[in-house]
């Protein structure tokens, strides 16, 4: 069984027992559980496909948050053809890891 939620503006695929990595939760700490209640599409093992419009009114998805941590650096860099003219940047983002623990469709 999966389903697909939306979160902070994006959509994600989630299955049971996975891990979701999605936007910094600035209001959750780790060990705390997490609501999703946009369920835009769940299907079910026997192939059964139900579909909201936009959402499904009586699905929810259930998980914990594991950590929050920082992706991977990002290097920006800007090069104009003159003398001596280049810009690095850098960037890490915050992320947050959840545990998918549970799909509820009533």
């Amino acid at each position: 069984m999966y389903a697909l939620i939306a979160d902070s503006g994006r959509q994600y695929k989630v299955e049971e027992g996975k891990y979701l990595y999605t936007e910094k939760q600035k209001d959750k700490q780790p060990g705390d559980e997490i609501v999703f209640e946009k369920v835009l599409m769940v299907k079910k093992d026997n192939g059964e496909v139900l579909v909201g419009k936009p959402y499904l009114q009586n699905a929810v998805v259930k998980g914990k948050v594991v950590e929050h941590k920082k992706a991977r650096k990002v290097r920006g860099m800007k090069f104009r053809p003159r003398k001596n003219s280049k810009t690095v940047k850098n960037h890490r983002q915050w992320y947050t890891t959840i545990m998918i623990e549970k799909i509820e469709v009533k």
